[in-house]
């Protein structure tokens, strides 16, 4: 996602006022560049690996955990504006909420991992992504917060986020088997009587009844 010409320390104006009158750094130095790189480099394998579900069922051409992270955040971009709820932060979490996974992998329950030691495994990765990009960057703090905040599950946007993670799983079930005329439904039933919010709730609603009246092939 593009920064604007402030962010990489070039000024500009607007509305909101001259950029040095805005929060954060105002210039980027080499150094910041380098580790920005090292970081981005990290993160790569989330472009190529495989979400572990899709392939243990067989499905071809299985999206990568970055497709799964990228659809997510626009659910949250589009669907995140309610009463009560920091949309920006909910865009924010979809986007970090797997990133360990470049270094973890894409752990899941059929992986034989108990979630303590899947969050040890997470959080470690972190630390590693986090200390490359430096003691000075604030969005490795932020990257942090944020993803502890969503394994917590206790804010009002983590349990959204969750909700939306379950979302995009089940339209993409709902997705391979249309394309590829399989039946996915486990994936379906995995999210039963599990969805905190009521945006949760009513997309769930309108992907099976989409489900329903296009049958499942």
């Amino acid at each position: 996602m593009a920064e604007s010409t402030a962010a990489a320390g070039i000024p500009e104006t607007s509305a909101a006022g001259p950029a040095d009158a805005r929060e954060g750094r105002t210039t980027i130095g080499p150094a910041d560049a380098s580790s920005a790189v090292d970081f981005l480099m990290m993160i790569q394998p989330l472009k190529t690996l495989k979400r572990t579900g899709w392939v243990k069922r067989g499905v071809q051409g299985p999206e990568s955990i970055g497709d799964h992270m990228h659809r997510m955040a626009m659910m949250a971009f589009v669907l995140a504006d309610v009463r009560g709820i920091d949309r920006e932060r909910c865009v924010k979490m979809a986007i970090v909420h797997d990133v360990a996974e470049a270094i973890a992998g894409d752990i899941t329950p059929s992986c034989g991992v108990d979630k303590d030691e899947k969050y040890r495994l997470e959080k470690e990765a972190l630390g590693k992504m986090c200390d490359a990009l430096g003691p000075n960057n604030r969005a490795a703090g932020e990257m942090l917060a944020l993803w502890e905040e969503y394994e917590a599950n206790e804010s009002s946007e983590a349990r959204l986020v969750k909700d939306f993670d379950k979302l995009e799983m089940i339209l993409q079930a709902h997705e391979y088997e249309q394309a590829q005329g399989m039946e996915l439904q486990e994936f379906f039933d995995s999210t039963k009587d599990r969805w905190q919010t009521d945006v949760g709730r009513l997309v769930a609603a309108d992907i099976v009844a989409r489900r329903s009246k296009g049958g499942r092939s």
